[in-house]
């Protein structure tokens, strides 16, 4: 039986302007975790080899038990280069990447998520002149080879903020993501979440990425501050990691237990 199409299910939901919820998975690597999921919590995960000794191929078994419970799964790149966006593409459902800053480098980033196999002059052509080989090369990456793959680059300095607009109008682009830590320590207020300026910023990165029809939103640990960022118009929500969340979960329970 074929896997559901996750990332085009995801990406639908996003075009739709409905709000996504999703975490991080640092260190799950077991997909018979999955069943344990509750229904209906997740639309996504982001695997991620930051801040551990994985490689994102430790993570595809997830993959695919996820994609059985109709759950996306995006890659964080650790790297921002195009061929290695393009090589996360051909195995997860989708691409975060991180530190985009510049609409040209968003761009190739973009083509090289949504536009695979395409490369050199070809690629080029329909970058500079939207020139496809033929009509059957633009429907079968379109409709085919890409159809189920989502493009999400990360937000996390200012330079980012202020090329937010002409970022949100690349084709292709799904959702903008943007990363607390390097965004505050850029901002000088490093890991300041509930700061004045940054909630001023991600309001106006909200905005900007509202005004293309795209989806924004912030990464955080605590509820009260993913709340917080909901209110302010967040539609990609993004809480927590499996790590937390274990820990979150235990400290609570065996908490109250240790109190009776």
């Amino acid at each position: 039986m074929p896997l559901p199409k996750t990332g085009r299910i995801l990406r639908e939901k996003l075009q739709r302007g409905e709000t996504v919820f999703g975490t991080f998975l640092q260190h799950t690597t077991t997909p018979s975790i999955v069943e344990f999921l509750p229904e209906n919590a997740l639309d996504f995960v982001i695997v991620t080899c930051e801040h551990n000794a994985l490689d994102l191929a430790d993570f595809l078994p997830m993959r695919y038990a996820l994609a059985a419970r109709g759950i996306a799964c995006l890659a964080r790149t650790h790297s921002r280069d195009p061929d290695d966006v393009s090589k996360v593409c051909d195995s997860f459902d989708g691409v975060v990447v991180p530190y985009v800053e510049e609409p040209d480098h968003a761009r190739r980033l973009a083509a090289a998520a949504l536009f695979r196999p395409l490369k050199g002059a070809a690629l080029e052509q329909v970058l500079r002149d939207n020139q496809w080989p033929s009509p059957k090369t633009r429907e079968y990456i379109e409709n085919d080879r890409c159809a189920n793959t989502v493009f999400i680059p990360m937000i996390e300095s200012l330079r980012g903020i202020e090329n937010l607009a002409a970022i949100c109008g690349i084709p292709g682009v799904h959702a903008i993501f943007v990363g607390p830590n390097d965004l505050t320590t850029t901002m000088g207020i490093p890991n300041e979440y509930d700061h004045p300026d940054l909630i001023a910023q991600l309001q106006k990165i909200i905005d900007i990425s509202n005004r293309s029809h795209v989806a924004a939103g912030c990464w955080f640990g605590k509820r009260d501050q993913a709340e917080r960022t909901m209110r302010q118009g967040a539609r990609f929500v993004v809480y927590s990691n499996d790590g937390s969340l274990l820990k979150d979960a235990m400290e609570n329970s065996f908490g109250h237990l240790r109190r009776i």
